[in-house]
């Protein structure tokens, strides 16, 4: 397919979605589950994510797995290990509604970076508090400033907060599942990889599996049925004034750009970006194109590439007033990075762009107002290299590259521009 010239009538301006709010026609938890909390889905048994509460709460499984799920009793405290970026965050945002669901009475304590301390102050959600864990190796990097090797005293700290639960929602457990367990609750659980020691309930890590399924898959082993399949991220009255500050009234509908991604081979190339912000300001929308500060080259080039009016947002929002700018947008077109996550979670419809192994682990699970276009590129682009290798040792090759090379370049501007004009009519 070739790419689509800009032609202004294939496009119908639309008004923005409410703010946060569920896609027109559906219940408020965007999948159309109409789920009282603690609730299962229609037809599923009372897990509510297909497994049988039933079976015995203690013993290994056939592979070794501690079979727990029930739901532990007298649960106070909940510790939730999961420090790692945006995406990562939102992406556990369904398991942690199944934990508020399951124990409505429990503290649920979020183990994180400085950044969702920031972001989760005063905001509705299963939240109550953020605890900021040290920096330290395999779950999160020091920030500048930040020192080192504080890990040991902050696990003796939290020792005192006697957590009935803890869960590590935060990889394949190296190095998350020994801080877990440093925690002394009553109860752990999460996953584990081959490389991993156990928690006293666990299921197997496996890379090739929808982040959102993986931790309700854990949250299961503590008795949490799914409430909903579908992240979801409150906007606050202050996120709606930090951006309007910014960015003033909406005078025509907007949309979104987001043509940047911390891994070089996630990103789309900007040339193709600037297409559709060209074909998008043509048609009347306010273009608007959002990056990181490490980001300020790809935007830059973009908005000269565009020659089109279109406006550069770098380093202007915090991640509450990206989340409050995001809602007020009738589209996001981002690669496959936390802004697209964070887009989908405020209720946003979205165009992602995906490389294929991505699109199992992060696409959309639902169609309704969200699209993944893809690249079924496999090879590295530059050396031709299998780049599942490393997931897959007994295919032919080495599977190393030391290349960077976008992924996605092969997506054509009119796959795109089709999923937004679908959207946005």
């Amino acid at each position: 397919m070739t790419d689509l010239p800009a032609t202004p009538s294939r496009f119908t301006p639309v008004g923005s979605p409410p703010a946060g709010g569920a896609a027109p026609g559906l219940p408020a938890d965007g999948f159309g589950l109409g789920l009282p909390a603690g609730g299962a889905a229609p037809g599923l048994p009372a897990d509510g994510f297909g497994l049988d509460r039933d079976r015995p709460v203690d013993g290994p499984g056939p592979l070794g797995e501690t079979r727990g799920r029930g739901l532990v009793p007298e649960v106070e405290r909940i510790a939730v290990l999961r420090a790692n970026a945006l995406g990562d965050f939102i992406f556990i945002l369904p398991a942690l509604d199944a934990l508020r669901a399951a124990y409505p009475g429990a503290e649920i304590v979020l183990l994180g970076a400085p950044w969702h301390a920031k972001l989760l102050r005063d905001r509705p959600g299963p939240v109550d508090r953020v605890a900021v864990v040290p920096p330290a190796p395999g779950i999160r990097a020091a920030e500048p400033g930040e020192a080192e090797g504080r890990l040991a005293a902050f696990l003796t700290a939290a020792r005192t907060e006697r957590f009935d639960l803890a869960l590590q929602l935060h990889g394949g457990g190296a190095n998350s599942n020994p801080v877990v367990s440093g925690l002394g609750a009553r109860v752990t659980a999460g996953l584990r990889a081959e490389d991993a020691p156990p928690l006293d309930r666990w299921v197997r890590y496996v890379y090739y599996q929808h982040e959102v399924l993986r931790y309700l898959e854990v949250v299961t082993l503590v008795g949490a049925p799914a409430t909903t399949i579908v992240p979801r991220l409150a906007v606050t009255d202050t996120d709606r004034a930090e951006a309007r500050a910014v960015l003033g009234e909406p005078g025509r509908p907007r949309v979104a750009l987001h043509p940047g991604a911390t891994d070089t081979r996630r990103r789309w190339p900007v040339e193709r970006f600037a297409e559709v912000a060209r074909e998008l300001a043509t048609a009347g929308y306010e273009v608007l194109v959002t990056g990181t500060p490490s980001e300020r080259a790809v935007v830059d080039r973009l908005v000269t590439l565009a020659e089109a009016p279109v406006r550069p947002l770098v380093g202007t929002l915090g991640l509450g007033g990206l989340a409050a700018c995001y809602a007020e947008c009738a589209l996001v077109v981002s690669n496959d990075t936390g802004p697209l996550h964070l887009a989908a979670a405020v209720g946003t419809a979205t165009v992602g762009v995906y490389w294929v192994g991505n699109l199992i682990n992060s696409g959309s699970l639902v169609r309704d107002r969200h699209r993944p276009i893809v690249s079924w590129t496999v090879h590295c682009p530059v050396c031709g290299v299998d780049c599942t290798r490393g997931l897959y040792p007994h295919r032919d090759g080495s599977g190393e590259c030391p290349h960077r090379d976008s992924f996605v370049a092969d997506v054509p501007a009119a796959e795109v521009l089709e999923a937004a004009h679908e959207l946005l009519t």
